[in-house]
């Protein structure tokens, strides 16, 4: 099925679980200020201002520009199309009027990115839409909707997700006999993206690379950085896959010429980090708290000596790398209320953690995994042995 189409079959039900009569999604000129929810319920771009609406009764509603308009009346996706050309206002007015919703959810929120697409520009325009009728104090947050929507993912969905897990071990096993000492950073990620270029799909984000302890792990581009010998190589890449991402950690060792094996200290914190990867997979269960999964991987690195990881220990994956909604992390200011919302089936979520070590680099992993009733499945061969070179 059409993955738009089978979304937008979810939110009727969505609506009537949160007890909200209506979801209005308002935007324009998307192609500068895109609303991430675009993308599952609406499916085309917009110039002009527009509005699209989903009731709990399952009527859904665009009010677009006439010069918008051929799209939407293609795609089979509304129930009903309402074209304009001078303005919105009215149509916008007359339309609530006709659903006399209690509650209209518009898409703002602290906490969650993928929930936050009205601007404050729109925010106000709408006000202005709205004065002097009833409707502009039944405004709420959408933030629950636009969560659990992009978070209770589609069977097509996941299978999307796994084919990119997939397919980026498939381009990881075909870049590692590549590896040699003497290679850049930068080489490295180039040689990454020919590899799954070649598969045919892109990068679902800019490859990241680490040799040794010479960068800092996280979110920055490849440097110029050499791989020597004795050093880890850590690799943080993902592929796109029919709109759909993977996200994935690997490392390598590359062994001095004087050592018969890897050091004891490296396999040592592998095995662990592995090992935890692998508990929290099998905590991951319906219902339960990511704050509880965190908190458990924290204190397992802790009692091996190991300081925190400075980051969540898992992030949902979907059309974005970062999809959103509830998260597997510490209860930290800037995490809001994301590490409290329970787990559901068919969540898709990272887990990943390292530890750095010194003059050796930064052991880290990362999986996929969906939540299903028994325990996180991981959606592609994980990497469960250190990988010498």
């Amino acid at each position: 099925m059409d993955i738009i189409k089978s979304k937008i079959q979810q939110v009727p039900r969505l609506l009537e679980e949160l007890d909200i009569d209506l979801w209005m999604v308002f935007v324009r000129e998307t192609a500068v200020t895109n609303d991430p929810v675009m993308s599952l319920v609406v499916g085309y771009e917009v110039v002009w201002p527009s509005f699209f609406l989903y009731t709990c009764s399952g009527e859904t509603i665009a009010i677009i520009g006439s010069i918008d308009q051929a799209d939407f009346q293609r795609s089979g996706y509304f129930t009903e199309i309402i074209p304009y050309d001078e303005g919105v206002a009215d149509v916008i007015k007359e339309t609530l009027t006709k659903l006399n919703p209690k509650s209209i959810a518009i898409n703002y929120s602290k906490d969650n990115p993928s929930a936050d697409g009205l601007t404050h520009g729109m925010y106000h325009l709408l006000r202005d839409y709205l004065v002097g009728t009833q409707f502009i104090d039944k405004l709420i947050s959408a933030e629950e909707i636009c969560s659990k929507l992009r978070s209770r993912k589609s069977d097509v969905e996941i299978e999307n997700i796994s084919k990119a897990a997939e397919l980026a071990c498939q381009a990881w096993d075909n870049v590692i006999p590549q590896l040699k000492t003497g290679m850049t950073e930068k080489e490295v990620s180039d040689l990454v993206a020919s590899e799954i270029e070649s598969l045919g799909y892109t990068i679902s984000f800019p490859t990241i690379v680490n040799t040794g302890d010479k960068t800092l792990p996280g979110h920055g581009t490849p440097t110029d950085a050499v791989i020597e010998p004795g050093e880890i190589l850590h690799i943080d890449f993902g592929v796109n896959y029919k709109g759909y991402c993977s996200d994935l950690q690997r490392l390598v060792y590359f062994k001095k010429p004087e050592e018969s094996d890897v050091p004891d200290e490296v396999l040592k914190v592998f095995e662990l980090i592995k090992n935890i990867i692998l508990e929290s997979a099998k905590m991951c269960k319906p219902g339960k708290i990511g704050l509880t999964i965190d908190s458990y991987a924290r204190k397992v690195l802790k009692d091996n000596g190991y300081p925190e990881y400075k980051h969540a220990l898992g992030h949902q994956l979907g059309q974005y790398v970062h999809d959103g909604g509830a998260l597997i992390g510490p209860q930290w200011e800037r995490y809001g209320k994301s590490p409290n919302i329970p787990l559901e089936i068919g969540n898709v979520f990272t887990l990943e953690l390292e530890v750095t070590l010194e003059n050796i680099g930064h052991i880290s992993l990362e999986e996929d995994v969906v939540i299903e009733n028994q325990g996180a499945r991981f959606l592609s061969p994980r990497q469960t042995e250190l990988v010498v070179l």
